[in-house]
């Protein structure tokens, strides 16, 4: 044993290993998208055995769900730069190419309510962790128009396929959106 494993906690070694996996798993989702990403190459990517990956995330799926959520603890550490950079990961995520579970639902938001309510769901989550995040007055509509934000530039690549937001480099929309997401989630301006 090393005398640094020896010195770090058991759990907080744990909450490293998941959040290199989770760093892994956002880089490759949004280079190579839902298909084409494996738990094979997220953990030759994070450094780790796939079977670490499944140890701490159980499935493919709920690896995904987890890279495009902001957990609280991420949200609360770092400040708003980290924030942002959380969000601006997960964008890059939604850019990429997503699940057909994810893509069937949210085809079936605006018709069923069953589908409207996993999306309403899980949108409300993220917008809990990122309102505890901002330190604001109105911190909970920063973070609803932030997930709304999000969600918009996810429908217009994905489902209305809007050319342009095809064809943009990923990189390209995180340069632009990142001065949007510092506003919203930043201390509001003083009077």
């Amino acid at each position: 044993m090393t005398r640094n494993s020896q010195t770090v906690p058991r759990s907080q070694r744990r909450a490293r290993t998941a959040e290199r996996i989770l760093a892994a798993a956002r880089a490759l989702f949004a280079e190579s998208g839902y298909d084409r990403t494996t738990i094979r190459a997220v953990a030759t990517r994070a450094e780790v055995d796939p079977a670490l990956v499944m140890q701490h995330f159980g499935s493919k799926d709920e690896l995904f769900r987890r890279a495009i959520t902001v957990s609280s603890q991420e949200a609360d550490e770092g400040g708003q730069e980290k924030l942002v950079e959380l969000l601006l990961g997960i964008l890059g995520v939604k850019m990429g190419e997503v699940s057909g579970t994810s893509l069937a639902l949210l085809r079936s938001m605006l018709t069923h309510p069953e589908a409207a309510e996993q999306v309403k769901a899980a949108n409300t989550r993220q917008l809990n962790q990122i309102s505890g995040a901002i330190e604001a007055e109105d911190a909970e509509l920063r973070a609803a128009l932030t997930v709304s934000t999000l969600l918009g530039v996810t429908i217009g690549r994905h489902l209305l396929e809007l050319d342009v937001l095809r064809e943009a480099d990923t990189e390209r929309i995180a340069e632009l959106m990142k001065p949007c997401l510092e506003a919203l989630t930043g201390r509001p301006a003083q009077s």
